[in-house]
């Protein structure tokens, strides 16, 4: 591999402010990229960037992915200030601690608009500017959660499942234009995705559940991403055992609905 493969990349990551976000900005940024840090929280990601090697180079950009009308102003800064986009980290969205009965509409509306509309109108607002240059890399972060349902995660499940069937789509359509998808499909990964997590009613979760203390590191989690997406990897599983879990729904489904259901949810 090329060791300086990121060196000067102009990188966009959403979620930049906590988990697999932060850790690849921390990452990225070590391996001389210039990084766009978007999430709503302004204040975190300004302490972030000054934390990072060279901070000079990075942007603070703050960004509300269930607020898509200005995506494409935010774009035209990046942009402005860099003059191309090179990886588009789509990491950021929320996840869901409820059981389909007791999760409202809305909640569901919700949960769609953050981890798929808002994740795809980003992408669109960015895909000019990649097939203008006829070079570009998605990162999207869905989960293998994107590959089964779950307990207590109907609409989050949903929303992963959506992304998989639109990049596929996308990365067929835009390989003539040298652009390139990896879709990162985690585990159990130990991050804060469970505590930030919302309930059928929308109130907060609150909790790190057992499955996220006990999950991968962050750090090494987002090493082998790193590294899958400089192979430019199509897909990537990433977690401990949890993982063969995909492998045993498609060539054992019934062993996988035995298994399945034993699990925790939490």
């Amino acid at each position: 591999m090329v060791e300086n493969y990121y060196t000067n990349k102009i990188v966009w990551i959403t979620g930049a402010s906590s988990g697999i976000g932060k850790e690849t900005a921390i990452q990225l940024a070590s391996k001389g990229a210039k990084l766009v840090l978007s999430a709503r929280n302004s204040s975190e990601l300004e302490i972030l960037r000054k934390s990072l090697k060279n901070s000079t180079f990075h942007l603070v950009l703050p960004l509300d992915l269930e607020k898509s009308a200005n995506f494409d102003e935010l774009t035209s800064l990046v942009i402005e200030k860099f003059g191309r986009i090179d990886i588009l980290v789509n990491n950021g969205g929320i996840s869901q601690r409820a059981t389909a009965f007791e999760t409202t509409m809305e909640v569901n509306r919700k949960i769609m608009e953050i981890n798929f509309f808002g994740n795809i109108a980003l992408a669109k607002s960015v895909l000019p500017y990649m097939q203008a240059q006829k070079s570009g890399q998605f990162l999207i972060i869905s989960s293998i959660s994107g590959k089964f349902g779950f307990f207590l995660r109907s609409a989050y499940c949903a929303s992963k499942h959506a992304l998989h069937g639109y990049y596929d789509s996308l990365s067929l359509e835009e390989e003539q234009n040298g652009i390139k998808v990896t879709m990162v499909c985690p585990g159990k990964i130990n991050t804060p995705i469970s505590t930030n997590a919302i309930g059928g009613h929308g109130e907060n979760h609150g909790l790190m559940d057992h499955n996220q203390a006990t999950g991968m590191p962050v750090s090494e989690c987002v090493k082998k991403m790193l590294v899958g997406l400089q192979k430019q990897k199509r897909e990537l599983l990433i977690g401990n055992k949890e993982i063969l879990a995909v492998k045993i729904k498609r060539f054992f489904p019934n062993l996988f609905w035995k298994i399945i259901k034993k699990q925790a949810a939490t």
